[in-house]
Order: structure tokens, then sequence, then C-alpha cells
């Protein structure tokens, strides 16, 4: 009886766990095939350049930097929306702009300095 208490128990506690482990930029997860709105994607790409800052993948001199150029690419399944950030002010100018990618639906694919 103990080892049914025991397991009623973690089958509830794991009905529960997703909505404790989304992420603080969940609000950016999008279903379907409707493209996002520009004004979407750009928001969602201020949160994730956020997020990076927060980790240490980017220096806190990006927190201050906005978007240059978004638009809408034939990428490698589709569509994507590309947005750039440009740091002119950065020392290594091979890391000046930063590119990330998103669905057309607005779901974060990739960050890099390469825009590949």
């Amino acid at each position: 009886m103990k080892k049914l208490f025991t397991i009623a128990t973690l089958v509830a506690t794991l009905n529960f766990a997703p909505a404790a482990f989304a992420a603080e930029d969940s609000s950016c997860h999008f279903h379907g095939s409707k493209p996002a709105a520009e004004s979407t994607v750009v928001g969602c790409a201020n949160q994730r350049r956020d997020a990076l800052v927060k980790s240490g993948k980017l220096t806190a001199s990006w927190q201050t930097i906005k978007h240059d150029q978004i638009a809408l690419v034939d990428g490698q399944k589709g569509k994507e929306w590309k947005i750039n950030f440009k740091d002119a002010a950065a020392q290594d100018k091979t890391k000046e702009t930063l590119y990330m990618f998103f669905t057309a639906s607005g779901n974060f694919i990739a960050a890099n300095h390469s825009g590949k």
C-alpha cells in the first residue's frame, strides 16, 4: 500500500511539473504554422538576447543593443525570421553582429555571429 501511495504521489507531482519548470521566456513558444508578427519576433529576440547576457554567453554591452534588421528569409526547413543586432563598439569585429533565427511562427532556432 505504501508503494502504491508513493507511485500515485510521484505521478501527481509529474503532472504539474511542466508548469513549474517553464522557462522565463516561455511566452515565446508558439504552435501552429501561422507566421508571427514582426513585433512579436523582435520582442522574443530581445528576451533571448537578455537571457544570453544573463547566462554569460554575451557580454553585458549587448543588453542595450537594439535590433538592426529583421527579415523573413529562406532557411533549411522553410521560411525563418533572421534578426540582426549590431554592436558598432565591439572590439572583436568578427563578433560585431549577432544573428538570431526564429521559425516563421516565432520559435527560437539559434543565435550566432556568423549569420548562417
